[in-house]
């Protein structure tokens, strides 16, 4: 009987050892389990673009869908925007297709920033800088239209009457060409009821400006001397200050360009004052308004910045200043990011200087969304 309960002894022993060993296994199993989960998470861990560029509270984002994501803490979306690096450098991407939902009444769309207080010129102190590099435009469209192949990466918009824009900055590229070139547009605020009148003035920073066109079609002209690179880096800085607009564009290895403009006092109030160019590019539009001798004052001001896609699949002969005929598959944004249909801008700093007397632009918003 004492061998027998030896025995039994003995086997128990084994038996609560084995279940001893297990459970050891198993916490050390799960143990090594949370950590290699920790591990993915971290991996994996998003970087948001406010890290990266930490002013997101001083704007709602539009995303190339049409829809308004609001402001952007915190947020991602891999089709339109998001953070990437480039081995050096943390950048946010905005990316937008030829074709899609567009937001308000434009014909374009845009994955873009647009600030959420109004200022008036004539009281401003206000500020935006931005560095950035434009990855892509359109690979497809008509040459002879001037917006073709173009994004527009900064503007000032007006939030009032009507909304017309006293800047916009672009980055235009042709098919073929190793650079592009970067200019900047002031819209007249057209006097009268007849806001179909307005026309814009195109100056050149580095390469051409909106005017130079191809021959036809499918014939581009010459590519610009000093103009960017696809992937180059360059900043613009745009102060509005007592209704004198100051831009200054710099990029290593150019020229560093400033312009002044008054958008409180106009300058193009009679057809006689009307540039050359403008009458060659929007006068055959039947676009030969005048300006308002008061310009942007009275009406609220507001920054944006982002990618304004300014190729469209529209047909060339509605406008040949604005409607590329360029492919939108339809609207298909996956067909389009894969042949190259579509804008795509890098930001890597930027900042905003908001005055005092700015108030809300939710009016904006409320129209216009």
């Amino acid at each position: 009987m004492k061998m027998i309960k030896k025995q039994h002894n003995l086997v128990l022993g084994l038996i609560l050892l084995s279940i001893g060993l297990l459970n050891s296994c198993k916490d050390q199993v799960k143990t090594n389990t949370n950590k290699v989960n920790t591990v993915i998470k971290d991996t994996i861990k998003v970087k948001y673009a406010n890290s990266v560029i930490p002013f997101f509270d001083n704007w709602k984002l539009i995303l190339g869908d049409g829809s308004n994501a609001g402001i952007a803490n915190n947020f991602e979306n891999k089709d339109f925007f998001y953070t990437t690096n480039d081995g050096k450098t943390d950048w946010v991407v905005f990316k937008t297709p030829n074709g899609g939902d567009t937001h308000g009444t434009s014909n374009n769309t845009r994955t873009e920033l647009a600030q959420i207080k109004k200022w008036y010129p004539k009281t401003a102190n206000d500020k935006l800088t931005a560095t950035l590099k434009v990855m892509n435009v359109s690979a497809t469209g008509d040459a002879r239209v001037a917006a073709t192949h173009s994004v527009v990466v900064g503007q000032i918009h007006s939030a009032d009457a009507f909304e017309n824009e006293p800047l916009k900055i672009f980055y235009k590229k042709y098919p073929g060409h190793d650079k592009g070139s970067v200019f900047w547009h002031y819209e007249i605020n057209t006097a009268g009821d007849d806001n179909s009148k307005r026309w814009d003035y195109s100056s050149a920073v580095w390469g051409n400006d909106f005017s130079v066109v191809g021959s036809d079609a499918n014939t581009y002209p010459e590519q610009p001397k000093e103009g960017i690179a696809l992937g180059e880096e360059f900043t613009y800085t745009i102060e509005v200050k007592n209704g004198i607009m100051n831009l200054t564009f710099t990029s290593p290895g150019h020229e560093t360009k400033t312009f002044t403009k008054n958008i409180i006092q106009s300058e193009y109030t009679t057809v006689a004052d009307i540039p050359e160019q403008t009458k060659q590019l929007f006068f055959p539009k039947g676009q030969d308004g005048v300006e308002r001798p008061e310009a942007y004052t009275g009406e609220g001001c507001f920054f944006k910045l982002g990618a304004y896609n300014q190729t469209n699949g529209k047909s060339p002969d509605v406008n040949k200043n604005w409607c590329s005929g360029a492919q939108t598959h339809n609207g298909d944004i996956a067909k389009q990011y894969a042949d190259g249909n579509y804008a795509e801008v890098w930001f890597k700093t930027a900042s905003i200087s908001v005055s005092d007397a700015a108030v809300s632009n939710e009016g904006y918003f409320t129209k216009n969304d």
